[in-house]
């Protein structure tokens, strides 16, 4: 009898411990998706410097990605609210809980997909350089943009960052805080060399006549792909998320942006 007793004990006490345990862990799924559709509001982060995925002007945000996530939010019957952000803060804002997605132009790499959650890749591209028109005849190998009097303009916070910081360890290199003004810098001769992703080297090199989109053919890095960013909290959430997207993918919605803005 004292050992069927000691059973009843033994387990009553496991199931106030695994209670306990429970009570302590924070609200899983459900809980953003809830606060969303109560509010009928997605908050949507970005640096909104990035052409042509996304880029701020007096007018308001446009380009691939806002087309995209305004197409996922009529979808999902709320509204957006835009929330200004950095590249270097573009993760810290995340898990803050700034925002509920990110977007424009986010590379999709495994430091990212280990703190949070990506949607399906888009975008195929490669690190590539915009260099100016004239000066396309000196830099025809990677070894050539590692060379002390080349002078390499970096945005602060992102892989481009990233890249340079590893792989341009020779070259003068300088930080611009605004990414889209580093390409008028190097069309007016401030600097030799921005390392960027196929589609803003290629969108430059078309709108700035003196531009130079170098190594298209041969990528500085192997063919990765963008991605929107967005919290791991909450299961049910990114289940609607992706299955959004696949909706608008299959209605001709990623297809209609990328004709539009990745020509």
């Amino acid at each position: 009898m004292r050992t069927i007793h000691r059973r009843f004990f033994n387990a009553a006490l496991t199931a106030v411990a695994a209670t306990c345990i429970f009570a302590s862990l924070p609200a899983q799924a459900g809980q953003r998706l809830d606060q969303i559709m109560q509010t009928k509001t997605l908050r949507v982060g970005t640096p909104g410097d990035y052409r042509p995925f996304a880029i701020k002007t007096d007018a308001g945000y446009s380009g691939h990605d806002i087309d995209v996530i305004e197409a996922m939010a009529k979808e999902m019957g709320v509204k957006i609210e835009w929330v200004p952000t950095t590249w270097p803060n573009l993760m810290p804002d995340l898990k803050a809980n700034k925002y509920d997605v990110a977007v424009g132009g986010i590379t999709r790499n495994v430091a990212r997909i280990g703190q949070a959650n990506m949607l399906p890749g888009y975008a195929p591209f490669g690190k590539v350089a915009l260099v100016r028109k004239a000066d396309k005849d000196k830099f025809q190998t990677p070894e050539s943009l590692n060379q002390t009097s080349v002078r390499v303009i970096k945005n602060p916070g992102g892989t481009n960052e990233t890249y340079v910081l590893q792989n341009l360890t020779s070259a003068q290199v300088s930080t611009h805080d605004k990414n889209a003004e580093i390409p008028a810098l190097i069309a007016e001769g401030k600097g030799d060399v921005m390392i960027t992703e196929t589609y803003e080297a290629l969108h430059y090199a078309h709108a700035e006549p003196r531009l130079h989109a170098a190594f298209l053919e041969k990528p500085l890095t192997p063919v990765n792909m963008l991605g929107f960013l967005f919290p791991s909290d909450d299961a049910d959430y990114a289940r609607v998320l992706r299955f959004t997207w696949e909706q608008i993918d299959n209605r001709g919605g990623l297809k209609a942006a990328a004709g539009k803005w990745l020509k």
